[in-house]
């Protein structure tokens, strides 16, 4: 049975809706969390960076994730589109604290324990319960129209609600809010492996970044519990979809395994365990964080690319700013479009310092040169790469990155001309 008035609603039960559910609860308010399916259900996105580490401190999830047996990861690792692997970024060299060992997770686990804790913190939780619609009075949310498993539809008010339903949000389309992303016109392919091959000791959770020949994309390489492998493969979406003799995902994706050198040797002998699958085009942004009444967090904010594994990392840190807001705002009694995205600036800030080092991925930047060349700023580009997104001292990278890409297109121009 659902009761009438909460203080909020959150639509979705992934990591950005627990979180700002949780956070909401530990602060006294009454919170319901609505979740179409139940759980657990599969959703990708496996590899945790370490500054994500904050957030499921505020959650008091560390104990059981440490618990659990989840694989540890200490550091990410880059394959050139020769199969040369370079010298791995361990995190604890240039952030020596406790976050430096995160974690691979498998989402369905994860994601049921995050929601576990949410109800152990007082939140209300409804699994299999669509919300059909988003109640507007004029521009303010209101509440929600919702459909249970038996009954029919109700509705339920509230001061604020909080979309978290992923990609398929309900107020980004509804009210016309949804950016793609003009440049990052990206599609992926991926399934997962096992008996394929794992490092030993520190580098064995460590996720691998591996180009494909003529850097047309790259592979995910994601080692998890149960000597299970994610490997993905990302590239420009008419490049995987187009002008192809088959448009068949599985021909597709051993296609750009043979491009792949050094992926090739870490899947001999390894059986596929489970079917393939396909995301399009999915880098979009929203022109708005928060309205009255509302709030967005997490995908249903936006999505930027899988290449650095920062989505359950804004995931967590969009909820955990949004929490923070609507109690703010609540307690004064004013849950007002100024109050609620009075986060965003500083959000949108790190994300577009993430977005510039993908593009810049995409554009050719060579990690390990850039390194050789500033080798004292290696800090500031783990530092990206940790999550540690928010703070303005890693705007120095961009002119030396600018710089070295410069270069490389003066020299590809020479040797073509």
């Amino acid at each position: 049975m659902i009761s009438k008035q909460p203080d909020v609603v959150v639509i979705g039960a992934g990591p950005s809706g627990c979180t700002v559910a949780t956070l909401l609860a530990q602060q006294g308010f009454s919170v319901q969390l609505l979740e179409r399916d139940r759980f657990p259900r599969f959703h990708v996105g496996e590899s945790l960076i370490p500054h994500t580490y904050d957030v499921l401190e505020r959650l008091g999830l560390l104990d059981r994730m440490r618990a659990s047996g989840f694989v540890k990861k200490f550091s990410v690792q880059f394959v050139s589109e020769q199969g040369r692997l370079s010298e791995p970024f361990y995190f604890a060299d240039y952030d020596p604290h406790a976050r430096s060992q995160t974690w691979q997770v498998l989402r369905s686990e994860f994601d049921s324990l995050m929601m576990e804790n949410a109800r152990e913190h007082g939140v209300e939780v409804h699994e299999a319960t669509r919300v059909l619609e988003v109640l507007m009075e004029g521009d303010r949310a209101v509440g929600v129209r919702v459909q249970g498993e038996q009954g029919p539809a109700r509705e339920i008010h509230c001061s604020v609600v909080v979309d978290a339903a992923g990609q398929s949000g309900l107020i980004i389309d509804r009210l016309g809010l949804r950016k793609w992303d003009p440049d990052l016109k990206k599609a992926a392919i991926w399934t997962y492996w096992r008996g394929a091959k794992r490092d030993s000791g520190k580098d064995e959770g460590s996720t691998i970044v591996m180009q494909t020949a003529g850097k047309k994309g790259w592979f995910w390489y994601i080692p998890l519990a149960g000597d299970l492998v994610s490997v993905g493969v990302v590239a420009d979406h008419d490049y995987l979809f187009r002008n192809r003799a088959s448009k068949e995902p599985t021909k597709i994706y051993f296609e750009e395994v043979d491009r792949c050198p050094g992926l090739i040797p870490r899947l001999e002998g390894a059986t596929q365990c489970e079917p393939m699958r396909t995301q399009k085009e999915y880098s979009y942004r929203a022109r708005q964080v928060a309205g009255d009444g509302w709030v967005l967090v997490g995908d249903a904010f936006g999505f930027l690319d899988p290449l650095y594994s920062s989505g359950v990392l804004l995931a967590l840190q969009s909820g955990a700013l949004a929490a923070d807001a609507i109690g703010d705002a609540l307690r004064v009694g004013d849950p007002s479009e100024s109050r609620l995205r009075c986060w965003e600036a500083d959000y949108v800030r790190g994300m577009d310092r993430m977005r510039r080092l993908v593009q810049a991925f995409y554009a050719g930047l060579n990690f390990g040169k850039l390194v050789r060349r500033h080798p004292e700023k290696k800090g500031l580009i783990t530092d990206i790469l940790i999550g540690r997104l928010f703070h303005d001292e890693l705007d120095q990278l961009w002119p030396l990155i600018d710089a070295l890409q410069e270069e490389e297109n003066q020299k590809e121009a020479m040797a073509s001309g």
